[in-house]
Protein backbone atom coordinates (compact mmCIF):
# COMPACT_ATOMS: atom_id res chain seq x y z
CA UNK A 1 0.00 0.00 0.00
CA UNK A 2 1.63 3.40 -0.86
CA UNK A 3 2.45 5.41 1.91
CA UNK A 4 1.88 9.25 1.49
CA UNK A 5 3.98 11.44 4.38
CA UNK A 6 1.27 14.13 6.08
CA UNK A 7 2.53 17.55 7.09
CA UNK A 8 0.40 19.60 9.61
CA UNK A 9 0.20 23.19 9.02
CA UNK A 10 -0.71 25.28 12.06
CA UNK A 11 -3.91 27.60 12.21
CA UNK A 12 -1.46 31.04 12.60
CA UNK A 13 1.06 29.63 9.90
CA UNK A 14 -2.24 28.40 7.84
CA UNK A 15 -3.53 32.36 8.31
CA UNK A 16 -0.25 33.90 7.49
CA UNK A 17 0.68 32.17 4.45
CA UNK A 18 -3.18 33.33 3.47
CA UNK A 19 -2.52 37.25 4.08
CA UNK A 20 0.76 37.12 2.90
CA UNK A 21 -0.56 35.65 -1.00
CA UNK A 22 -2.99 37.81 -0.55
CA UNK A 23 -0.65 41.09 0.23
CA UNK A 24 1.27 39.76 -2.93
CA UNK A 25 -1.71 40.07 -5.34
CA UNK A 26 -2.62 43.68 -3.85
CA UNK A 27 1.11 44.17 -4.40
CA UNK A 28 0.56 43.01 -7.74
CA UNK A 29 -2.32 44.35 -8.47
CA UNK A 30 -1.16 48.14 -7.35
CA UNK A 31 1.80 48.06 -9.88
CA UNK A 32 -0.54 47.06 -12.81
CA UNK A 33 -3.32 50.18 -12.42
CA UNK A 34 -2.59 51.29 -15.61
CA UNK A 35 -4.74 54.13 -18.08
CA UNK A 36 -5.35 50.98 -20.77
CA UNK A 37 -4.11 47.78 -21.23
CA UNK A 38 -0.94 49.34 -23.83
CA UNK A 39 -0.77 52.71 -21.91
CA UNK A 40 0.57 52.61 -18.39
CA UNK A 41 0.77 56.80 -18.72
CA UNK A 42 1.64 59.68 -20.61
CA UNK A 43 3.67 62.22 -20.19
CA UNK A 44 2.74 66.37 -21.38
CA UNK A 45 4.22 69.32 -20.78
CA UNK A 46 2.72 71.47 -18.53
CA UNK A 47 4.04 75.44 -17.56
CA UNK A 48 7.59 74.24 -18.98
CA UNK A 49 7.94 71.51 -16.84
CA UNK A 50 7.02 67.41 -17.99
CA UNK A 51 4.27 66.02 -16.08
CA UNK A 52 3.59 62.99 -15.99
CA UNK A 53 -0.13 62.10 -16.10
CA UNK A 54 -1.19 58.32 -14.68
CA UNK A 55 -3.60 56.84 -12.46
CA UNK A 56 -3.23 56.65 -8.43
CA UNK A 57 -1.64 52.70 -7.96
CA UNK A 58 -3.00 51.97 -4.33
CA UNK A 59 -6.30 50.41 -5.25
CA UNK A 60 -8.10 51.41 -2.21
CA UNK A 61 -8.05 54.73 -2.88
CA UNK A 62 -11.00 56.77 -2.49
CA UNK A 63 -12.05 60.61 -3.17
CA UNK A 64 -11.94 62.97 -0.09
CA UNK A 65 -12.53 66.15 -2.08
CA UNK A 66 -15.72 67.98 -3.30
CA UNK A 67 -16.26 65.96 -6.57
CA UNK A 68 -16.84 62.88 -4.35
CA UNK A 69 -19.97 64.25 -3.55
CA UNK A 70 -22.90 63.54 -5.67
CA UNK A 71 -25.76 65.62 -5.53
CA UNK A 72 -26.19 69.08 -5.85
CA UNK A 73 -29.19 71.60 -6.72
CA UNK A 74 -30.72 72.12 -9.82
CA UNK A 75 -30.38 74.69 -11.16
CA UNK A 76 -28.16 75.68 -11.67
CA UNK A 77 -25.99 72.36 -11.27
CA UNK A 78 -28.23 70.25 -13.97
CA UNK A 79 -26.84 67.30 -15.83
CA UNK A 80 -25.64 67.92 -19.61
CA UNK A 81 -26.86 65.51 -22.30
CA UNK A 82 -24.14 63.84 -24.24
CA UNK A 83 -24.45 66.01 -27.24
CA UNK A 84 -23.88 69.79 -26.49
CA UNK A 85 -24.71 71.14 -29.55
CA UNK A 86 -24.64 70.06 -33.43
CA UNK A 87 -21.04 70.14 -34.82
CA UNK A 88 -19.66 69.66 -31.35
CA UNK A 89 -18.31 66.32 -30.76
CA UNK A 90 -18.34 64.76 -26.78
CA UNK A 91 -15.22 62.90 -25.73
CA UNK A 92 -13.54 60.65 -22.78
CA UNK A 93 -10.67 60.42 -21.35
CA UNK A 94 -8.58 58.49 -23.62
CA UNK A 95 -9.67 61.32 -26.35
CA UNK A 96 -7.98 63.70 -24.42
CA UNK A 97 -5.13 61.72 -23.74
CA UNK A 98 -4.87 61.34 -27.46
CA UNK A 99 -5.40 65.12 -28.45
CA UNK A 100 -2.74 65.91 -25.46
CA UNK A 101 -0.54 63.91 -27.21
CA UNK A 102 -1.05 64.37 -31.07
CA UNK A 103 -2.64 67.82 -31.06
CA UNK A 104 -1.49 70.18 -28.33
CA UNK A 105 2.28 68.41 -28.35
CA UNK A 106 2.22 69.63 -32.34
CA UNK A 107 0.88 73.02 -31.39
CA UNK A 108 -2.47 72.57 -34.05
CA UNK A 109 -4.98 72.10 -30.63
CA UNK A 110 -5.30 73.63 -26.58
CA UNK A 111 -6.95 71.87 -23.96
CA UNK A 112 -8.96 74.30 -22.46
CA UNK A 113 -9.89 74.84 -18.66
CA UNK A 114 -13.15 77.39 -18.93
CA UNK A 115 -13.68 77.60 -15.61
CA UNK A 116 -13.05 80.55 -12.83
CA UNK A 117 -9.90 80.50 -11.88
CA UNK A 118 -10.45 79.80 -8.39
CA UNK A 119 -11.26 76.59 -9.75
CA UNK A 120 -8.12 75.99 -12.30
CA UNK A 121 -5.83 76.88 -8.91
CA UNK A 122 -7.27 74.19 -6.80
CA UNK A 123 -5.86 71.86 -9.78
CA UNK A 124 -6.51 71.14 -13.04
CA UNK A 125 -5.38 68.87 -16.14
CA UNK A 126 -1.70 68.89 -17.05
CA UNK A 127 -1.42 70.35 -20.15
CA UNK A 128 -4.50 72.12 -20.09
CA UNK A 129 -4.49 76.10 -19.93
CA UNK A 130 -7.37 78.66 -18.15
CA UNK A 131 -9.58 80.67 -20.13
CA UNK A 132 -12.58 81.38 -18.17
CA UNK A 133 -15.78 81.25 -19.78
CA UNK A 134 -16.84 85.14 -18.91
CA UNK A 135 -13.87 86.05 -20.83
CA UNK A 136 -15.40 85.03 -24.07
CA UNK A 137 -19.01 85.89 -23.29
CA UNK A 138 -18.49 89.80 -23.96
CA UNK A 139 -18.37 88.62 -27.59
CA UNK A 140 -16.08 89.36 -30.17
CA UNK A 141 -15.42 93.09 -30.29
CA UNK A 142 -14.25 93.33 -26.61
CA UNK A 143 -10.20 93.65 -26.64
CA UNK A 144 -9.51 90.67 -24.48
CA UNK A 145 -11.52 88.32 -26.69
CA UNK A 146 -10.24 89.46 -29.79
CA UNK A 147 -6.46 88.67 -28.45
CA UNK A 148 -7.44 85.18 -27.41
CA UNK A 149 -8.73 84.59 -30.18
CA UNK A 150 -6.00 85.88 -32.30
CA UNK A 151 -3.36 83.97 -30.02
CA UNK A 152 -5.73 80.97 -31.05
CA UNK A 153 -4.84 81.51 -34.43
CA UNK A 154 -7.84 83.25 -35.79
CA UNK A 155 -6.70 86.37 -38.40
CA UNK A 156 -8.99 89.74 -38.55
CA UNK A 157 -9.60 91.04 -42.19
CA UNK A 158 -9.41 94.48 -43.44
CA UNK A 159 -13.26 94.26 -43.55
CA UNK A 160 -13.45 93.05 -39.79
CA UNK A 161 -14.43 89.92 -40.54
CA UNK A 162 -12.86 86.85 -38.75
CA UNK A 163 -10.77 83.72 -40.59
CA UNK A 164 -10.72 81.20 -38.52
CA UNK A 165 -9.14 78.66 -41.16
CA UNK A 166 -6.19 78.58 -39.14
CA UNK A 167 -7.01 78.73 -35.58
CA UNK A 168 -6.82 75.61 -33.42
CA UNK A 169 -8.78 73.44 -32.47
CA UNK A 170 -9.67 73.77 -28.59
CA UNK A 171 -10.78 70.01 -26.17
CA UNK A 172 -12.95 72.52 -23.29
CA UNK A 173 -13.93 71.25 -19.87
CA UNK A 174 -14.93 72.32 -16.34
CA UNK A 175 -15.84 70.59 -13.39
CA UNK A 176 -18.49 67.76 -14.21
CA UNK A 177 -21.45 66.43 -16.57
CA UNK A 178 -23.42 68.41 -13.82
CA UNK A 179 -20.93 72.17 -14.33
CA UNK A 180 -22.34 75.00 -17.03
CA UNK A 181 -18.90 76.45 -17.54
CA UNK A 182 -17.55 74.33 -20.51
CA UNK A 183 -20.99 74.25 -22.37
CA UNK A 184 -21.25 78.31 -21.85
CA UNK A 185 -17.89 78.60 -23.01
CA UNK A 186 -17.99 76.42 -26.14
CA UNK A 187 -21.70 78.99 -26.61
CA UNK A 188 -19.58 81.68 -26.77
CA UNK A 189 -17.05 80.51 -29.33
CA UNK A 190 -19.57 79.60 -31.50
CA UNK A 191 -20.96 82.76 -31.17
CA UNK A 192 -18.44 84.66 -32.45
CA UNK A 193 -17.66 82.61 -35.23
CA UNK A 194 -15.33 79.61 -34.01
CA UNK A 195 -15.80 76.36 -36.23
CA UNK A 196 -17.69 73.89 -34.31
CA UNK A 197 -16.03 71.23 -36.11
CA UNK A 198 -12.76 72.89 -34.40
CA UNK A 199 -14.52 72.47 -30.72
CA UNK A 200 -14.50 69.64 -28.64
CA UNK A 201 -16.47 68.87 -24.71
CA UNK A 202 -14.81 66.18 -22.21
CA UNK A 203 -18.21 65.91 -20.62
CA UNK A 204 -16.80 64.07 -17.54
CA UNK A 205 -14.76 66.95 -16.31
CA UNK A 206 -12.01 66.99 -13.08
CA UNK A 207 -15.11 65.08 -11.43
CA UNK A 208 -14.94 61.83 -13.99
CA UNK A 209 -10.83 62.52 -14.44
CA UNK A 210 -10.26 62.72 -10.33
CA UNK A 211 -13.05 59.13 -10.13
CA UNK A 212 -10.43 57.37 -12.41
CA UNK A 213 -7.66 58.47 -10.25
CA UNK A 214 -5.87 60.59 -12.92
CA UNK A 215 -2.85 62.82 -12.32
CA UNK A 216 -3.81 66.11 -11.39
CA UNK A 217 -1.67 69.78 -10.87
CA UNK A 218 -1.75 72.80 -8.98
CA UNK A 219 -0.82 75.76 -11.02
Amino acid sequence: MRKFNHTMISPGDFFLTISLLLLSFIVQADDDVKITADRPYLDVMHNGEEVRIERVQEISNRLTNSFAKTSRPCPPFCVHPMKLAPGIETVGEIELLDFLEIKVKDKSGVLVDARMPKWFEKGTIPGSVNIPFTVLSAGIENPHTKKIIQLLGAVEGEDGKWNFDNARELLLFCNGLWCDQSPRAIKNLTSIGYPEEKLFWYRGGMQAWQLLGLTTVAP
